[in-house]
Order: C-alpha cells, then sequence, then structure tokens
C-alpha cells in the first residue's frame, strides 16, 4: 500500500489521472485475496499487483477504459468456465475488483494519500474506505475520527483486524506490519532483518553487546537495542501480536531470553539451534517452571527445512516459516483468506 500511495501522489503532482484497482472479494482459489492493489495510468500498469495473469490483465485494459472514459466501475471476474465471460483462467475461484479513477487535480485523493503515508510512517493503525461507486472516499484513525475525505457513518464495524465489504463501500485496514524481535545481533539477524522488512515485518534488533547493537549495522530496523538479556522488560513489552527470534551469542543467553519471553504473551517464538539443544533447554525450562504448553509452541530447530548452511540462506528459511504462521495466525482470526496461488 506504502509503495501504491507514495506513486498516486506522484502521478497527482504532475497532473495524471490514475485508476486505483482494488479486489474487494474473493471466493474459492484466487491469485490474489481482498485488499490486494495496483496502480493503472495512461501508460498502463504502474504498481503493485492483483495477482498477475488474466485477471490482472484483463483489470488493466478496463482501467485503461475507464481512464478514456472517467469514470469508476466495479467489475466481477469468473475464474472458472462460464457463460457470461471467460478469461481463460481455471483457478476455481471468483474475484471482484472496484476500479476507482481518480482526477489527477482531486483535492480529496491527494490529501488522502498524504495522510495514509504519514500514518504507515508512524506506524499508526487506520481505515480507507472505498465507496464502490466510486464517490468520495475516506481515511479514518484507529478511533474511527476522519483524517480525510468524507464519512457519516458509524466506524463501529471496522474496529477489527481485516477487510470489510458492505453494500455501499469496501474498508481495509492500514497496513502497519507486525514486530519481530531478534535477539542477537550476529550474521543471522543482519542477513533476516532486511529479509524481514521486506515482506511486511517491523523488526526490533536486541543485543547486550553495544559493538552488535549498532544502528549502522541494521539500517531496515525499526529500533536496535542495546541491553541486558537478563532484564528483557526494562526495554521491550512483549505482545500477543510479536514475533520473537532468538539467535544470541550463547546458548546461556538463549535460555535467559526464552525463559522470559515464555512467561508472557506472544505470536511466535522462534530459537536457533538443534534438536539436541532444544531437548536440554526445554528441560531446563520445565524445571524452571515455565508451562509445558508454551515450551511445546516453540519452534526449534527454526525456519523450514531447506538444508540452509549460510546466515543468507538460514534467514529464507526463517523468514519462510513466520510468513507461513502469520498467515495462518491470520486465516484463524478470519481476518483473511489463504491466497497463495501455488497450494
Amino acid at each position: 500500500m506504502q509503495a501504491i500511495f507514495a506513486k498516486l501522489l506522484y502521478e497527482m503532482e504532475k497532473y495524471r489521472d490514475t485508476v486505483l484497482v482494488t479486489i474487494v472479494s474473493d471466493q474459492g482459489s484466487t491469485p490474489r485475496g481482498a485488499g490486494s492493489q495496483m496502480l493503472v495510468s495512461a501508460r498502463g500498469h504502474i504498481v503493485g499487483t492483483i495477482g498477475g495473469g488474466a485477471v490482472e490483465k484483463k483489470s488493466e485494459e478496463l482501467a485503461l477504459e475507464l481512464l478514456s472514459e472517467k469514470r469508476s466501475e466495479l467489475h466481477e471476474f469468473y475464474l472458472h468456465s462460464n457463460a457470461k465471460e471467460d478469461i481463460g483462467m481455471i483457478c476455481g475461484g471468483d474475484v471482484t475488483v472496484l476500479l476507482q479513477y481518480i482526477p489527477g487535480n482531486d483535492a480529496v485523493w491527494n490529501a488522502l494519500a498524504g495522510k495514509l503515508l504519514e500514518l504507515i510512517a508512524k506506524r499508526k493503525r487506520g481505515w480507507l474506505i472505498q465507496r464502490l461507486d466510486g464517490g468520495v472516499p475516506a481515511l479514518l484513525d484507529e478511533e474511527g475520527n476522519i483524517l480525510a475525505g468524507v464519512w457519516n457513518e458509524d466506524a463501529s464495524p471496522f474496529q477489527k483486524d481485516g477487510n470489510v465489504l458492505a453494500k455501499e463501500h469496501f474498508s481495509m485496514p492500514i497496513p502497519i506490519g507486525e514486530r519481530a524481535i531478534l535477539f542477537g545481533g550476529g550474521h543471522c539477524a543482519q542477513a533476516l532483518t532486511p529479509l524481514l522488512n521486506s515482506v511486511g515485518f517491523r523488526v526490533t534488533v536486541m543485543d547486550c553487546r553495544p559493538e552488535f547493537a549498532d544502528p549502522k549495522r541494521f539500517p531496515d530496523a525499526e529500533q536496535v537495542i542495546c541491553g541486558d538479556y537478563l532484564r528483557i522488560k526494562d526495554y521491550i513489552t512483549l505482545t500477543d501480536q510479536d514475533y520473537v527470534v532468538i539467535m544470541t551469542n550463547g546458548h546461556r543467553h538463549d535460555f535467559e531470553v526464552q525463559e522470559q519471553v515464555l512467561r508472557g504473551p506472544y505470536a511466535y517464538v522462534g530459537v536457533i539451534g538443534s534438536r539436541s539443544k532444544a531437548a536440554l533447554v526445554n528441560q531446563r525450562l520445565q524445571e524452571a517452571g515455565v508451562p509445558p504448553e508454551s515450551i511445546q509452541k516453540v519452534h526449534c530447530p527454526i525456519g523450514l527445512p531447506i538444508k540452509a548452511a549460510t546466515p543468507e540462506e538460514i534467514a529464507v528459511s526463517i523468514a519462510g516459516e513466520m510468513i507461513c504462521e502469520r498467515a495462518l495466525r491470520r486465516e484463524k482470526s478470519g481476518s483473511t483468506a489463504h491466497g497463495c496461488p501455488m497450494h
């Protein structure tokens, strides 16, 4: 969303009309789910994706028509054999897209795009609301206050995670990203930080060694902390939305961090190390009184089994597992459907 609205502002500075294409509904097997967006100008598709393939191509063609006609449209694509419109895809689902025409001189959209980018930069939650008829949009903050546009309806339905499709509008949360906390600032953390940042995680790195807890080593991290592993609460307040990766400079520190983390809320905990190390540490955790159900949730060895060896490969393995766990949590909460086109 950040790249799309930054590009939208750029296009509007040049007074170029655009069409914002948003998937507002998906059923069955589809390349991308609701909330996926792309931006189209007179030059064609310029940023974002709604899944590639025929849906994206047809949406781009339709967007170009709408640009010339200066109007918006709600369009449904059938990804299976049907008599109404066959676009050559047999995924088996249906996709409804909103093609929102945005004039290059539209003051409301210009202000909204600027405010939305401010929210993302400050990691503040909010809601983008688009009218299905292409009318005036709105941007709300987390409390439902209007930041830009027009909104006269009850904001309470939007105070939850996930997209909301109503009779006359589609709303989607402003993505601020889940927080990933890396304990340990070694080579693996250096490789993992930019990778996690690129897939939507906000990364915090903590190390007890000043030379490793150096912000210059982690330009993609939101926060870098130098602190005592025995006093995590003095530096970080963990929540049930946090993804924790433990890979300090020694088994003792790993245990110290793990014991504290498992006594509080978290979304995911992964610890680097072998199965034999996991068995030893688990025994110590039990002796320390950590609940068995918490110990069983730990991912150790961390990462997907792709035979990773280098720090860069290990980072890919860990990031892949975290992406999967994040998707499973989102599905469980009902905030989004599984959108992977490969499974």
